[in-house]
């Protein structure tokens, strides 16, 4: 495994852990919502990378966030296309613009965001001998 990929895998790992320590915080903070999207933004952006360094490992080549979701859909990764396809849209809409209302409807769906990513990158530890 390359060391680009290796290091993907703990940045991912990191950013995971700590998007699952933002989720159980009390909403009393507009800071923690702030904080938690931010969180899932570093989460998909990393992930997205790592996707597209552990395809090129398998020899399939990506250039963007959504062609690295579709081809890693393609071999199997994971079976919910359309959801991997909404985080993307959900960071995207983040990362451009702020509307309260739709950063609460994105906050509200991180959690199942975040249960997909972990459940991916669980299964990408075995596929590549990287179990604890």
């Amino acid at each position: 495994m390359s060391e680009k990929l290796n290091q993907s895998l703990t940045s991912v790992e990191r950013a995971l852990k700590r998007l699952e320590i933002a989720l159980v915080q009390n909403l009393d903070n507009e800071l923690v919502v702030d904080g938690t999207i931010q969180r899932f933004e570093f989460c998909i952006e990393l992930f997205w990378k790592m996707l597209k360094r552990a395809l090129q490992e398998e020899g399939i080549e990506t250039g963007t966030p959504r062609e690295a979701i579709q081809k890693a859909y393609q071999v199997k990764w994971f079976d919910d296309e359309h959801l991997w396809l909404q985080m993307l849209h959900d960071r995207n809409q983040t990362s451009h613009i702020y509307d309260e209302e739709v950063a609460m409807e994105i906050y509200r769906r991180i959690p199942s965001y975040h249960s997909a990513m972990k459940m991916t990158f669980e299964m990408l530890k075995i596929k590549l001998n990287l179990s604890d």
